[in-house]
C-alpha cells in the first residue's frame, strides 16, 4: 500500500499480502446495542476476536483505549498524545502499514481507518466486507494469541477532518458545507426515541450508512454506485465541504470512508453527532423527510 492506494482492500489482496513484514492487520470488532428505552450498551470485541481471527491479526479496543473517557459522549476520538501510545501498543507505527476490519458491517474498523487518518496516518484501508467477507472467500481464521510488535506512532493531527459542535452550529447557514446524517431514515425523519430529542440537524441531508453497503455480501457498493450517490447528493462538488455526522460518530465515520472510496478523502466528521448536539436543549433540530 501507499498514499495512492484506495481506502479499501479486497480479501485475496489481504490473503496475498498476509506475510508481509511491514503490515500490520488490526481486528476492531466492538458490540454496541441500543435498546428502544435509549440506552447504550457497549462490549468490547475480544471475546470475539479470540474465538477467531484473521492469522497475525491483533485486537484493538476502541472503546477503552482509543476513546476520550474524559469527554461526555462515548467514542469520543482519543487525543492525539492517547491514540498514539494505544496505536502503538498495538504495533501500527511510522514505517508499517495498516489493514483495519471488523466481524460485522466495517464501520467500526473504518472508525479506526477515520482516527489513522485524523491523526496523519495515511498508509492504511479497511478490509472490504470484513472477516464474514474473508470467511466467503474460502480463507482461514485462527484462534492463536497474536503478542503485537510494539511501534512508535508519530501523530500529526489534521484538525480539518472533525468538527466540534460549535463548528458545525456556525456552518449551518454556510452553503460550502454539507452536513450529511448517516443514520437511517426514520431517526432522521424524528421517528425513533432513540436519542434525548427527536429530528435531524437542520439543512442536513440523509444518506444511510445501511444503503451504501451490499446485504448479501456486506460489501460496500462499488465505487461507481457510491459516486453516483455522493454527485446526486453534491458531496463531490470541489466547493462543497462534507461533514457527516450520526449518532455518536461511528457510521459518520463510516460514511467518511464510503466517501473516500468515491474520491474524497477529505470529509470530515461531527464527532460528537447527535449525542452531543441533542443534549443542548438551545441547539435546534427539524423533524421530516430528507428536503431533497
Amino acid at each position: 500500500m501507499s498514499e495512492s492506494t484506495p481506502p479499501s482492500v479486497s480479501p485475496e489482496w489481504l490473503h496475498e499480502h498476509l506475510d508481509d513484514e511491514d503490515l500490520v492487520i488490526v481486528d476492531a470488532t466492538t458490540h454496541l446495542s441500543m435498546p428502544p428505552d435509549g440506552s447504550v450498551h457497549i462490549e468490547p470485541g475480544l471475546a470475539t476476536y479470540a474465538e477467531g481471527h484473521i492469522p497475525g491479526a491483533v485486537y484493538a479496543d476502541l472503546f477503552t483505549d482509543f476513546s476520550e473517557h474524559e469527554a461526555p459522549q462515548p467514542f469520543t476520538a482519543a487525543s492525539s498524545e492517547r491514540f498514539a501510545t494505544a496505536a502503538g501498543a498495538v504495533g501500527i507505527g511510522d514505517g508499517r502499514r495498516v489493514v483495519v476490519y471488523d466481524q460485522s458491517n466495517s464501520i467500526w474498523a473504518a472508525r479506526l481507518w477515520w482516527q489513522l487518518r485524523l491523526e496523519g496516518f495515511d498508509d492504511a484501508a479497511v478490509l472490504d466486507g470484513g472477516l464474514p467477507a474473508w470467511r466467503a472467500a474460502g480463507y482461514p481464521v485462527t484462534d492463536e494469541q497474536v503478542i503485537p510488535r510494539a511501534a512508535t506512532f508519530t501523530p500529526r493531527r489534521r484538525p480539518e477532518l472533525v468538527r466540534s459542535t460549535h463548528e458545525v452550529l456556525e456552518a449551518l447557514d454556510d452553503r460550502r458545507t454539507l452536513i450529511i446524517n448517516a443514520l437511517d431514515p426514520a431517526t432522521y425523519r424524528g421517528e425513533s426515541p432513540s436519542y434525548p430529542r427527536r429530528g435531524h440537524i437542520p439543512g442536513s441531508i440523509n444518506i444511510p450508512f445501511e444503503d451504501l453497503v451490499d446485504p448479501d455480501t456486506g460489501r460496500l457498493r462499488p465505487a461507481t454506485e457510491l459516486r453516483e450517490v455522493f454527485e446526486k447528493a453534491g458531496a463531490l462538488d470541489p466547493e462543497v465541504e462534507p461533514v457527516t455526522y450520526c449518532g455518536g460518530g461511528i457510521a459518520a465515520s463510516g460514511l467518511a470512508h464510503a466517501l473516500a472510496v468515491a474520491g474524497r478523502p477529505d470529509s470530515a466528521v461531527y464527532d460528537g453527532s447527535l449525542n452531543a448536539w441533542t443534549a443542548d436543549e438551545s441547539l435546534p433540530l427539524v423533524e421530516g423527510p430528507d428536503p431533497r
